[in-house]
């Protein structure tokens, strides 16, 4: 499991091809776009992250104002039909970065984009603590059960 701040179309490409070297099974991202943030980049976020990626996890990540289901789909706009077989949308981010955690194989590859560092999530005006570090933290706790 990585976490990286990749938030741009080109960054989200290069992540994910620099880590496609070290994946020995299916290569997983969790990615959101940002809400009242330059929504233009939303459908070219999608189509990255689905043609990079064998696995795209379509998210949350600091909506704002907007409404999280809206971002998605403008997301999946740009989503290749070939390639929406990859596709699951979960708006809740802790859900996603759990979810994807959880029905990755050994030896699958989760890229969690977007925030890196952030320990937010912007709801409205109000930040509220979402680390995806921690998410994952906790997510790998549960997969690997009880010490």
């Amino acid at each position: 499991v990585l976490v990286d701040y990749a938030h741009t179309p080109d960054a989200v490409a290069r992540a994910l091809d620099a880590v496609r070297p070290a994946c020995r099974g299916q290569l997983w991202v969790v990615l959101g776009c940002g809400g009242d943030r330059d929504p233009a980049k939303r459908p070219l976020m999608g189509r990255l992250a689905a043609a990079h990626a064998d696995r795209f996890v379509a998210t949350s990540d600091n909506p704002r104002t907007e409404e999280p289901a809206s971002i998605i789909a403008q997301m999946i706009a740009g989503v290749a039909s070939a390639d929406r077989h990859k596709l699951t949308r979960e708006p809740d981010r802790r859900a996603a970065i759990a979810w994807a955690i959880a029905a990755a194989a050994p030896g699958d590859m989760v890229l969690i984009a977007g925030k890196g560092h952030e320990d937010y999530q912007i709801v409205g005006a109000t930040k509220h603590h979402l680390d995806d570090r921690e998410e994952a933290a906790a997510a790998l706790a549960r997969r690997r059960g009880p010490s």
